[in-house]
This record gives structure tokens, C-alpha cells and sequence, in this order.
């Protein structure tokens, strides 16, 4: 019996900071084996609205690099559970910004339904890419 325990951390990991950093290291800590699914160009037009400054080729290839990920693939279904289907993990890490939301809660529905376990992570909090995306329209804007 393989007691392998299989961690799946999405996200769109643009413009790679410590946040993505610090959330790829403490998934690591959630599970044996961990896939990172890193969100299609179209997926993230989709649900936030833009697309991504770093194209999907060079984020799958930034986040393929880091020591604490075992595997990539690209997210480009609109529910996890689809990702679940397709891969069979145990476990699903995410941002505490997700705990006690709409869309935390049905992700916790989802999964309790095929036995994964839904973990939080301290999401890190002065450094996202929203906030870099703005510092960097700031900056352009007032030069």
C-alpha cells in the first residue's frame, strides 16, 4: 500500500515573489508529493479579470524550478474539483484569505464530498502581486 500523501497548491504565481515562495514551502510541509497547478493566461483573464504580466510558459517554468515542488501542470479547468479528477491528491493548499469566503467554503464542500482535506496557509500579507502590479502602475504613472 502506497501511503504517499499527495499535496495539490494552485495559483497563478505571477510575478514571483517571497508570497508564492512561502506558500510552495509550507504546502511542502502538508504532504509527501506536491503539484503545483499553476493558472492558464485564459483561467485568470477569467476569474480576476487580467491576464498575468509573466506568460504561462515562464511561470509553469519559474514554479517547475522551485527545490519544494515535485510536479506542474496547468489549471485551466473553472472548478478544483475538475484538477481533483484529473490528478487524485489528498490534500489541497491554499491562502488563508480563502478560509471563511464563498468561495472557501464551497471548495471545502467539494472536497469534503471525495475525503481531501482542505489546509490553509498564512497568506502573506505585504507582499502580493496585486500589490506589486500597483506599485508598478505607480511607478509608470509617476515616474
Amino acid at each position: 500500500m502506497n501511503s504517499t500523501r499527495v499535496g495539490y497548491v494552485p495559483g497563478v504565481f505571477d510575478m514571483f515573489h517571497v508570497g508564492h515562495l512561502n506558500i510552495l514551502r509550507n504546502a511542502r510541509l502538508a504532504c509527501d508529493f506536491l503539484i503545483a497547478g499553476v493558472v492558464s493566461d485564459e483561467r485568470s483573464r477569467s476569474v480576476k479579470g487580467k491576464a498575468p504580466v509573466v506568460p504561462l510558459a515562464e511561470r509553469l517554468e519559474i514554479v517547475r524550478s522551485i527545490r519544494y515542488v515535485d510536479e506542474t501542470v496547468v489549471e485551466d479547468v473553472p472548478e478544483k474539483l475538475e484538477m481533483w479528477r484529473q490528478l487524485h491528491f489528498d490534500v489541497i493548499i491554499k491562502g488563508d484569505d480563502w478560509r471563511g469566503t464563498a468561495k472557501g467554503d464551497k471548495l471545502e464542500s467539494d472536497f469534503a464530498a471525495v475525503g481531501v482535506e482542505v489546509v490553509y496557509l498564512p497568506y502573506t500579507l505585504q507582499t502580493s502581486s496585486t500589490l506589486l502590479r500597483q506599485a508598478l502602475y505607480t511607478m509608470v504613472a509617476n515616474p
